[in-house]
C-alpha cells in the first residue's frame, strides 16, 4: 500500500492515545500468536466493546489489519455514531453530557484511525473499497482482524455472525489461485490474555452460501469453546450493556442483556 501522509498534530494524537491505551492494557498476553505470523489469513474475533479493536492494536504482529467502522474515519460521522454505539444505554440526564464527549470525540478518533492499521468498513457502495484494500493486503502477505458481531444474540459469549466478509476468500481465490485461512480469536480482557485457535481453510469449489454459513459457524464455536474451557471470568460483551448486566463464560444459561 502508498504511504500515508500522516499530519503532525495526528501522530502526536495518535501516540498520546497509544501511550495512555498500553498503560491500560498493560500485561494482556497472546497465546499461539504464531499462529498469526504467517502468511494472509482473515482473523476473526469477539468483539469486547472498544477492548477488542484495542488489542487488535497494541498486541498483534505488525502484519495484522484491523477492520474498523468507515464513520469513525469522518470527523462529521463521529458524533452519531459515538451516540449510537458508545453511548445507547445512558439515562436521559447525561444525554447532554454524552452528546459533548461525543464531540470531542470528532477531534480525537479520525486522527487516530489515520495512523492505525485500520481499515474502514463501509455499509453501503464503499465497501468495494474495503474488499479491495483488504485484498491487496492479504495478497502482500498481511493478515487481516474481522469483528463480525452483530446485535443479534447468539450464546453468551458471541452474538451472532454478520456473514459477508467472508466472500473475501472468494476474491482471494481468483486472484491467487489459492484458499483463504480463516482463524478463531478470543480476546478476554477480563483475564488480560487472548488466544488464537485452529484456522478453517475456506472451499472455493463448494456453493458461496454454504461456505459463509459453515465458516461463521465454525468460527463463532471455536471461539465459543475457547472461552467455555477458560477459568471463569467476565464476558465482555458487544453490545454496551451496563456492567451489572454482565455475564461470566460459565453462565452457559444466561445471555447477555
Amino acid at each position: 500500500m502508498k504511504e500515508k501522509k500522516i499530519r503532525p498534530t495526528s501522530r502526536a494524537i495518535y501516540k498520546i492515545f497509544r501511550f495512555f491505551a498500553e498503560i491500560v492494557f498493560r500485561g494482556t498476553k497472546v497465546e499461539r500468536v504464531e499462529k498469526i505470523q504467517k502468511k494472509g489469513k482473515i482473523i476473526v474475533a469477539n468483539h469486547a466493546q472498544l477492548r477488542g479493536p484495542f488489542i487488535g492494536e497494541l498486541f498483534l504482529p505488525e502484519n495484522c489489519y484491523i477492520w474498523a467502522n468507515g464513520q469513525m474515519f469522518h470527523k462529521k460521522e463521529v458524533p452519531d455514531y459515538a451516540m449510537e454505539d458508545f453511548f445507547p444505554y445512558k439515562p436521559k440526564w447525561m444525554q447532554p453530557i454524552c452528546r459533548l464527549a461525543s464531540n470531542i470525540m470528532a477531534y480525537l478518533i479520525p486522527p487516530i484511525m489515520e495512523n492505525a492499521r485500520a481499515i474502514p468498513v463501509y455499509r453501503d457502495a464503499r465497501i468495494a473499497s474495503t474488499f479491495r484494500k483488504s485484498l491487496k493486503l492479504l495478497v502482500e502477505g498481511k493478515n487481516i482482524l474481522i469483528f463480525p458481531e452483530c446485535h443479534e444474540k447468539n450464546n453468551n459469549i458471541v452474538n451472532r455472525f454478520q456473514q459477508n466478509f467472508v466472500d473475501i476468500a472468494r476474491l482471494y481465490n481468483r486472484r491467487t489461485g489459492e484458499d483463504l485461512a480463516f482463524v478463531p480469536m478470543y480476546i478476554a480482557p477480563d483475564l488480560k490474555r487472548t488466544f488464537v485457535g485452529n484456522e478453517v481453510m475456506y472451499d472455493s469449489a463448494a456453493d458461496p452460501e454454504m461456505e459463509r454459513e459453515r465458516i461463521c459457524q465454525y468460527l463463532s464455536d471455536e471461539i465459543t469453546k475457547m472461552a467455555r474451557e477458560l477459568p471463569v471470568h467476565i464476558v465482555i460483551p458487544f453490545d454496551n450493556l451496563r456492567k451489572k448486566q454482565y455475564i461470566t463464560n460459565k453462565d452457559v444459561d444466561k445471555l447477555p442483556g
